[in-house]
């Protein structure tokens, strides 16, 4: 049973993602401001709504703070038609975003995509990992390497990144990077995929020639290159 923590100032709105939660059987517990949000995470949580705008600390910075500590998914709740709110989270770490309002049945898609590709593989073995070159993955203990260094990965980074190992030379595009690894079809002006690519890209060492190790192929996608 997954434990949902939700960060959110909105009582009646938090009250009511509650109740529907509970009633698909989640474990849910709630924040209403994020010094107390911060506080509230444990190792039992398994994924975070995170709202933008919260008294104390916004949602950015407390997304901001979570990360120096903790990769547990975070679904960003933004304002409807802000899009910088969506670009900034994900910059910081989040694993995808929802504008408000949203009806049920999409949160419940999301969060259980969310879930899906961050639980898939904790039946693993520990020490079963993915190599491809000089990166390693262990799926099991969602740990990524490279050069036998560890990479601060987030669960959906993570989860880029395998699907990239699993597919190297090949050209991924991003309907089938948004289908396979975030669990939604692609929208128009969606760019959490560009994102994510972006933020794993800055974390992963460019080859000894200086070129990163994910291309960019425009109008087409990404792959994973090998170096020189």
């Amino acid at each position: 049973m997954a434990h949902v923590l939700i960060i959110d100032d909105d009582i009646e709105l938090s009250d009511l993602l509650k109740e529907v939660l509970a009633f698909e059987n989640f474990t849910v517990s709630t924040a209403y401001d994020g010094e107390s949000g911060l506080s509230s995470i444990s190792e039992s949580v398994d994924l975070i709504l995170l709202d933008v705008m919260m008294p104390k600390l916004n949602g950015f910075e407390t997304l901001k703070q979570l990360r120096e500590k903790w990769t547990v998914p975070v679904l960003m709740l933004t304002a409807k038609g802000e899009e910088i709110d969506r670009v900034v989270g994900l910059e910081l770490g989040a694993d995808d975003y929802l504008p408000k309002p949203f009806s049920e049945r999409e949160l419940l898609a999301r969060i259980r995509a969310i879930l899906r590709r961050t639980q898939t593989n904790q039946g693993q073995p520990q020490n079963d990992g993915v190599t491809y070159r000089d990166i390693t993955l262990y799926p099991g203990r969602l740990e990524a390497y490279c050069n036998g260094d560890l990479l601060d990965l987030t669960s959906t980074e993570f989860a880029l990144m395998h699907h990239f190992l699993i597919h190297p030379g090949q050209v991924l595009t991003k309907e089938v990077l948004s289908l396979d690894v975030l669990g939604k079809r692609l929208a128009a002006f969606d760019r959490a995929v560009d994102m994510h690519v972006s933020n794993l890209r800055k974390k992963l060492p460019d080859w000894p020639n200086g070129k990163p190790r994910i291309k960019t192929l425009r109008g087409r996608g990404y792959l994973l290159v090998e170096g020189d």
